[in-house]
């Protein structure tokens, strides 16, 4: 662990002297998805007797989640990789390629959890109803440590920025809009229904949603994300490893 802080602080580091501004630009995206279905297209729906802005909170939660733990550590990580050429230091540092491995995605899950708190701070203002309970932190926390891994994956496997690109449009893209985050999986047809449970975000916000509105939590949506946090742990490991040699 001491190592793996050391590969996070110079992360830290950097964050820390723009976090105002990083705040602000990763806070416009959930901001307009709020006033656009929660405000624009929601108002008046009802959501089995839930508003549909207290629906699509924990939602925009799990993708706010999504998309900044995985482009804080991916996005960090091919830059590094690719254009500075920091990172074969890493390599060739005296420590063990786990170390490495989790000190890169931690300043993901750093991210993620300040973008997801900060956007939960906005809609405490105008949502009365969403409780934050011991287990809506820890689907937070697993949210935001199954992306950070699967930025790191992907940063990891890149072989040129434009890649990072292409794997946000092809996997990214499409889970923010079928993962569950702005309608229930309920509702859409069975054979597409099994096709949205094979994605991460919709385990996610189906757990998140549960917990913050004090729903019967769906455990086996945790253990479904927990699996994929350790596939992509385990791919990111082996991806390292075959650097490493």
């Amino acid at each position: 662990m001491i190592d793996a802080f050391s590969i996070l602080w110079s992360d830290l580091t950097a964050l820390k002297r723009r976090w105002p501004r990083y705040l602000l630009t990763t806070l416009m995206s959930p901001l307009l998805y709020l006033v656009a279905f929660g405000w624009g297209l929601g108002r008046g729906i009802d959501m089995n007797g839930t508003s549909y802005l207290d629906f699509v909170i924990p939602g925009i939660i799990a993708l706010t989640a999504m998309t900044t733990s995985f482009n804080g550590a991916g996005t960090r990580l091919n830059v590094d990789r690719l254009y500075f050429k920091s990172f074969d230091e890493c390599l060739m540092a005296p420590v063990e390629l786990p170390s490495i491995l989790l000190g890169k995605a931690l300043i993901g899950v750093v991210r993620g959890i300040l973008s997801s708190v900060a956007f939960l701070l906005v809609a405490f203002l105008i949502a009365r109803h969403i409780h934050i309970t011991l287990p809506f932190v820890l689907g937070l926390l697993l949210s935001c440590l199954t992306f950070a891994f699967l930025g790191v994956l992907a940063a990891l496997l890149a072989r040129s920025h434009e890649d990072m690109a292409t794997f946000g449009s092809l996997i990214l893209m499409p889970m923010t809009f079928l993962g569950g985050t702005f309608f229930s999986v309920s509702q859409v047809p069975f054979g597409l229904k099994m096709a949205l449970y094979a994605l991460p975000l919709t385990h996610s916000s189906l757990f998140l949603r549960a917990a913050a509105l004090d729903q019967p939590l769906p455990w086996s949506s945790f253990l479904v994300l927990f699996l994929f946090f350790l596939l992509f742990l385990g791919g990111g490991m082996m991806a390292l490893r075959r650097m490493s040699v």
